[in-house]
């Protein structure tokens, strides 16, 4: 067995948990936390120092199986709890996993916020285009024309793009893959994970129960296909001067102040000031 497979079963995962998941069959979701774990597993963290918190959804449910420090909070609310243990345990590695619509619907107001602090927190958006968890209903990142039980004729609203809204907001560390390019997304998370101040990853992922039975990919093969043919790597965009595709790899990495050290500035010159 390789060594990287024992870590993830045996340190990095709640054993006694009921396996296989709660998730579909062939959903990304297990993809990404795979990916997820290896990153951790790469940079040698101790699960003692890294905290995962998720929001409600289908992704709210990968605290569960994570032998890490986890909470399992409100929707749309992951990274309001996130920025609160992350002022009280600046050490602590913080990565806060979101849906589509978890973080940028209802979680919209935190989630352009947390972007505008730079906060120190690591955001693992998995976008899968849709309302996965409860019935199929159309996301803020469903495509125009698009299929949803709320809309069966199609969708006719403009869709969020989750990264360049990240970076228009101020993140400091944006990234894009897809659940089909498994360590590609592996090596963004783990960068993310490095980079100080507010790291997204946004991982385009299947819902092929839901979506993509409603968008002519009614198999989990079927859409790790379509992400195969419709994405290319940012360096293959600008030789190709393709832009008909979704870019992947690493959209936005800046030097900006981080939240924290800069609270915690301001606290030491506020006592300062009071003890003269």
């Amino acid at each position: 067995m390789p060594e990287t497979t024992h870590v993830a079963e045996i340190e990095y995962l709640r054993s006694h948990k009921k396996f296989p998941s709660v998730w579909c069959p062939g959903c990304g979701i297990g993809i990404t936390m795979g990916a997820i774990i290896r990153a951790i597993s790469d940079l040698d963290l101790s699960r003692d120092d890294v905290a995962m918190l998720s929001g409600i959804g289908c992704s709210g449910r990968m605290p569960v199986y994570v032998d890490f420090n986890t909470m399992h909070t409100t929707h749309g609310r992951a990274l309001a709890f996130a920025t609160g243990l992350k002022l009280a345990k600046p050490r602590m590695k913080v990565i806060v996993v979101m849906g589509d619509g978890d973080a940028t619907a209802i979680g919209g107001n935190h989630f352009i916020h947390a972007a505008r602090r730079n906060i120190d927190l690591t955001a693992i958006i998995i976008n899968n285009n849709i309302y996965g968890m409860t019935g199929g209903q159309l996301s803020p990142t469903t495509p125009m024309e698009a299929k949803a039980t709320t809309a069966p004729y199609g969708h006719v609203e403009q869709p969020f793009d989750i990264s360049r809204l990240a970076e228009a907001a101020g993140a400091s560390f944006v990234a894009r893959s897809t659940v089909f390019h498994a360590l590609e997304l592996e090596k963004l998370i783990r960068q993310a994970l490095q980079k100080k101040g507010f790291s997204v990853v946004e991982v385009i992922s299947n819902c092929h129960v839901q979506y993509g039975k409603l968008n002519e990919m009614p198999t989990a093969i079927d859409m790790l296909k379509h992400f195969r043919d419709t994405t290319i790597t940012v360096g293959a965009a600008l030789r190709t001067g393709d832009q008909g595709k979704t870019t992947r790899g690493v959209l936005v990495d800046k030097d900006l102040p981080e939240y924290v050290e800069e609270y915690q500035k301001l606290v030491a010159r506020a006592r300062r000031k009071a003890h003269r």
